[in-house]
């Protein structure tokens, strides 16, 4: 009775302290009507509590999200379904849902009656406008009465989750010799002379036999080369994501950061499906996702970890090694001084293809600290051997990726004439 009385609106204590008033009157003044008015008085609440309480233990409800994952700017479904399992009818039923503000709020139903042992659907829409994992609900319901003089919530179901991925933007073209691991095609081939097969070496690596040295290939390039027997069926290319907050600018989903994210998963899954196994990682070295080496791949595991990323607060880039372990590394950079490129260019070797992509930061907002200086960053990567592209906001993304793929092609074939000479 004690929790069935807490469910007691400001009405009901008042219709409740009115009727317990006039039976002190009623017993003073020897008023016999006055006091069966009383009763009926004091009843009322206590019976209306007492029926809207049982009311609420027979509710049950479940939520379906379809889909379960859905891209920024996409739309996803949600299903409620309310039943009545107690034996009163419920009516004046609140629904409302949980759902966050970047979500678009708090979804409100009304279910007059709801009756016995059967349920009734509620359907709304959301169209997450920022990438993250978002949790839906608790679904709560909140029942009244008629007389509005009692009312109960109850959570119905717990939280779901919906994974709100980056936007991924159709790319085409990939750059030359892609994947097929170090040298600026992968490997390269040279004429080792009269009377020999051609050669494809590459730069030599800690770890490979001495025996494979080809050493006219070394003499020329003044580089330790090997010889490669059999390239590989499947290629590989890391993607290297800065995720610095200060090395971006703007805020929510127009900022620098949202566009390298989604940038970043247009690479991966464009990539994917030119059967390239892919590695991203971060600034740090850190790996979010590596493909199999048996071949199998799968863009949600992209995708999901992207959603999930969360920017951190280190002011330059700190790579102990090599982010890309020898493969081709494909690297969006955003604000960076020469120290924290220089972290970058330590470990990797010129013979092996390193494709940067510069963030035109400012051109995205201002911030506090040092502006950055894109072209000073693209002239020290260029001086290393790295094919450079600057993006800016106004630049499609499918416009960035053309000009990556046109870099690497100048830079290869500016290599394979140097082996000429």
């Amino acid at each position: 009775m004690r929790g069935a009385l807490s469910g007691l609106t400001t009405r009901g204590r008042c219709l409740l302290a009115a009727g317990v008033a006039a039976a002190l009157c009623s017993v003073v003044l020897n008023e016999r009507d006055l006091l069966r008015v009383a009763v009926f008085v004091v009843a009322l609440p206590l019976i209306v509590c007492l029926i809207t309480a049982v009311a609420r233990v027979g509710l049950h409800a479940e939520r379906q999200i379809a889909p379960a994952r859905v891209p920024v700017g996409g739309r996803a479904e949600v299903a409620l379904t309310v039943r009545s399992t107690g034996r009163l009818p419920t009516g004046g039923l609140l629904i409302s849902d949980g759902v966050p503000y970047a979500l678009g709020g708090k979804p409100r139903f009304v279910i007059e009656h709801l009756p016995r042992h059967t349920g009734t659907q509620l359907r709304y829409a959301v169209q997450p406008m920022l990438r993250g994992i978002q949790q839906l609900g608790p679904l709560k319901a909140t029942i009244t009465d008629p007389f509005g003089l009692a009312e109960f919530e109850r959570e119905l179901a717990r939280t779901s989750r919906l994974v709100v991925v980056p936007r991924v933007v159709p790319l085409s073209g990939v750059p030359g010799g892609s994947g097929l691991g170090s040298g600026d095609d992968g490997s390269i081939r040279l004429n080792a002379g009269h009377g020999e097969d051609d050669a494809i070496v590459r730069p030599y690596r800690q770890g490979d036999d001495l025996r494979k040295v080809h050493w006219r290939s070394t003499a020329k390039r003044d580089e330790m080369m090997v010889r490669v027997e059999e390239s590989p069926w499947r290629g590989g290319t890391t993607v290297l994501l800065d995720h610095r907050v200060s090395g971006h600018r703007g805020t929510g989903a127009s900022s620098s950061l949202e566009w390298a994210v989604s940038f970043a998963a247009s690479i991966c899954v464009h990539l994917h499906r030119y059967g390239q196994q892919i590695r991203l990682v971060t600034e740090t070295g850190s790996v979010l996702v590596s493909d199999a080496g048996d071949g199998s791949h799968s863009d949600n595991a992209v995708l999901d970890a992207l959603a999930a990323l969360q920017p951190i607060h280190q002011r330059e880039i700190n790579c102990p090694a090599d982010p890309g372990h020898g493969q081709e590394l494909i690297a969006i950079i955003g604000a960076a001084t020469p120290e924290s490129v220089g972290q970058l260019i330590r470990y990797r070797t010129r013979g092996t293809r390193s494709l940067a992509v510069l963030l035109d930061t400012s051109a995205w907002g201002s911030a506090e600290g040092p502006e950055a200086d894109p072209q000073g960053t693209a002239t020290l990567l260029s001086a290393a051997g790295w094919g450079v592209t600057i993006a800016r906001p106004d630049t499609p993304m499918a416009g960035v990726w053309g000009s990556v793929c046109r870099n690497s092609h100048k830079r290869g074939d500016s290599m394979i004439a140097g082996f000429g000479q």
